[in-house]
């Protein structure tokens, strides 16, 4: 089986402001990406066998709020090959409310946060009710690290080195630092290395193939296989394009003295079982 720990729902275009709507366009250099998300089209481009962690997202600041009732009945629909993350923005009023309610009375199982789409620090003490809650429920956090498209968007907000602060202080919180904290890999993947339950995941990656060959050799040579989680962040790539993708980075050093990485550590990135580590078996 995999285990898709990063894809989204939302309804395109409703879901964000105009301004959103216009810097999407950046997403992927020189491809227009569909943002719609239909179920059918997912698992159209999957195995069948895969299952997925899937999130919407609020952050005001940069326009994109998909409240999760939308979540929770996406989920409703297809409860046999999805799990739902809420998310909150604590910039904005009632979040913490928004927390107890998505997960005490629809069910969701984690945690969505895009801490520089909507400016905050992870690790401000502001947000020490969150973690708090997070941790005492075994509820895990997947955050957006590394960079954006989105001009407003500040990049220091984003850093792995805040979610270090987080893990020292709750040791028991399971986390996932989207996107490997591209570009901010170092950074990353000296975070999972130090925190038993901190990990990251490769989604919305192999389209840079050459910068990703880089960051998995990070991951090699640091010995931290084992923290790495296979994501996607569809829809703007799939199941099927991220797998072979990554299967095929190795091809850019075919004929060069240049390292190898490991394909049988590949393989079982992909095939990891990623729920247990999550409190989500």
């Amino acid at each position: 089986m995999i285990i898709d720990v990063h894809s989204h729902i939302w309804y395109y275009p409703q879901h964000f402001d105009d301004d959103f709507r216009a810097q999407a366009s950046r997403a992927r250099s020189g491809v227009e990406v569909d943002l719609t998300v239909r179920f059918e089209d997912y698992r159209a481009t999957a195995p069948a066998d895969v299952r997925t962690i899937v999130f919407g997202g609020k952050a005001r600041l940069s326009g994109i709020w998909v409240d999760d009732e939308t979540v929770a009945g996406y989920v409703a629909d297809h409860p046999d090959h999805l799990i739902g993350f809420l998310s909150v923005d604590p910039t904005q009023p009632n979040w913490y409310e928004e927390l107890i309610h998505g997960h005490q009375t629809l069910g969701l199982r984690g945690v969505k946060l895009m801490s520089m789409y909507a400016g905050f620090n992870p690790d401000s003490e502001l947000l020490d009710p969150l973690w708090q809650y997070t941790s005492e429920h075994g509820l895990p956090v997947l955050l957006h690290t590394g960079t954006t498209f989105i001009a407003q968007a500040p990049l220091d907000c984003t850093l792995p080195r805040h979610l270090d602060r987080v893990a020292i202080r709750y040791p028991n919180q399971r986390m996932i630092l989207a996107h490997l904290g591209h570009p901010y890999e170092g950074e990353c993947v000296a975070v999972i290395r130090k925190h038993q339950h901190v990990y990251a995941d490769v989604s919305a990656l192999h389209y840079r193939p050459f910068q990703l060959y880089h960051s998995l050799m990070l991951v090699q040579e640091y010995g931290v296989w084992d923290k790495v989680l296979f994501g996607t962040d569809y829809p703007f790539t799939t199941v099927n394009d991220s797998i072979a993708g990554i299967r095929k980075l190795n091809d850019m050093v075919q004929g060069t003295n240049l390292p190898r990485l490991s394909e049988e550590k590949i393989e079982q990135m992909i095939y990891r079982d990623s729920l247990p580590l999550l409190n989500l078996a």
